[in-house]
């Protein structure tokens, strides 16, 4: 993270990508505001979802997550080439999710976010059967 200049960052938890991305953005040094237009999702939740009434606000950023990924401030033409670096040094993927603008230290979800439905990797048991 520091090799491509990050400028802040938490992990995503009990509070939702967007409840992070608010906490973030609400102790940045500058005044920015964090527009989110993109939504990593486990695959096929959006579907869970929209069936269940939208109990959790998955789709507005507020589904409570454990054992959720980061979510990394990078200056804009630094994005790209970490997303690029986490996927071919660690295997694992990474996304710009949206922008930070100028503004007044909060974070927003698009009306209609993109949903990325985000697929895992089972790795092999070791030793022994499950």
């Amino acid at each position: 993270m520091r090799h491509f200049n990050a400028r802040g960052a938490t992990d995503v938890t009990g509070y939702g990508i967007l409840g992070h991305a608010q906490a973030l953005a609400k102790y940045q040094p500058n005044e920015v505001k964090f527009v989110i237009h993109n939504l990593p999702v486990i695959a096929k939740m959006s579907t869970v979802a929209k069936s269940s009434g939208n109990l959790f606000q998955l789709l507005q950023g507020y589904s409570a997550e454990t054992s959720g990924g980061l979510l990394i401030a990078f200056p804009r033409e630094q994005a790209a080439a970490f997303c690029r670096a986490m996927d071919a040094q660690e295997g694992n993927p990474a996304w710009i999710i949206g922008v930070v603008d100028v503004g007044d230290r909060t974070a927003t979800m698009s009306p209609k976010p993109r949903v990325i439905e985000v697929t895992t990797r089972m790795e092999p048991p070791v030793g022994g059967a499950v």
